[in-house]
């Protein structure tokens, strides 16, 4: 069994950063995944034949072993398992990275409601999970934390009994210890109205039949805020899953993530590319391993 230092697993996690991905697709190639490959090259054997994707999968397999695992792979089982498992492009749209208040939720799925998941993997601490769930519960209906055995026990003596848990088996698989309470009637219309866009709250309040304030702009931010807050929990929740599957819609990306690897789907998934770019990254993951090396 091959043992990776703490500085190879930085590394190999930083190789599915939207950095590196965000390089391929715009300019066809990444300095910083060359960079990041000789790091850890030695971890994965000679790179005669290999392309780029066969890089990145060697990698995804490094990060999935349970003393190596990486957020990332946790937002790759849900992408996988959940969203285009359970669910699909066509009927539901992923956040990630969403800002609620001063939290950052991992990953939350709109598709008939909303369902956030907080991602607490083998290498995490618990010491914010309390106040990162209290916080979710003001926009999402439904709660899950998804953690490694070694924090189960710790989860369920944080986690009021309406939020899920989830496990991550060794072998890659969800496993569901307790299923969330889906609760819209809980959110707050104000925490939701600062947590989006203005011009997804002004397609809420059309929605609403509510006509959107004629004011300067200067000031439509508390205009739009004094209508929104009226708003019941329901309906400002179940407005907010209405609009925000159209606004934040990934199904442009069908086609793209159908060509990538499973490895570089989840990632694919939460960078903003442009059309034009997605052949540009489809042909730099099938570049030679030994051509990238030398990207500078």
């Amino acid at each position: 069994m091959t043992i990776y230092l703490p500085s190879h697993i930085s590394a190999i996690s930083r190789l599915f950063s939207s950095s590196v991905i965000r390089e391929l697709a715009r300019n066809g190639k990444s300095p910083l995944f060359a960079r990041l490959t000789k790091e850890v090259l030695t971890q994965f054997g000679p790179p005669a034949t290999h392309r780029v994707y066969n890089f990145f999968d060697a990698a995804f397999e490094v990060l999935k072993q349970v003393d190596c695992r990486h957020e990332y792979i946790y937002k790759a089982a849900l992408t996988h398992k959940v969203l285009l498992g359970t669910h699909s492009l066509n009927t539901a749209s992923m956040l990630n990275e969403f800002r609620v208040g001063n939290c950052k939720a991992d990953i939350a799925i709109l598709n008939g409601t909303s369902t956030v998941y907080e991602i607490k993997s083998e290498r995490d601490s618990l010491s914010r999970l309390e106040r990162q769930v209290e916080a979710y519960k003001n926009f999402f209906a439904k709660v899950y934390v998804i953690a490694g055995e070694n924090h189960i026990d710790g989860i369920q003596s944080i986690v009021s009994r309406d939020v899920g848990i989830l496990r991550l088996s060794e072998r890659h698989q969800i496993s569901p210890l307790r299923e969330a309470k889906d609760r819209p009637d809980r959110t707050s219309p104000d925490i939701i109205f600062e947590s989006i866009r203005l011009d997804e709250a002004k397609r809420i309040l059309v929605l609403m039949g509510i006509p959107i304030p004629d004011v300067p702009n200067t000031v439509m931010h508390s205009a739009l805020k004094e209508q929104f807050v009226k708003l019941s929990s329901r309906n400002a929740h179940d407005c907010m899953v209405q609009v925000l599957k159209g606004t934040r819609n990934l199904l442009s990306l069908s086609e793209l993530i159908h060509n990538l690897p499973n490895s570089l789907q989840s990632v694919a998934l939460s960078v903003p590319l442009r059309k034009l770019d997605h052949g540009r990254l489809l042909k730099a993951v099938n570049t030679p391993l030994k051509i990238a090396m030398e990207w500078g």
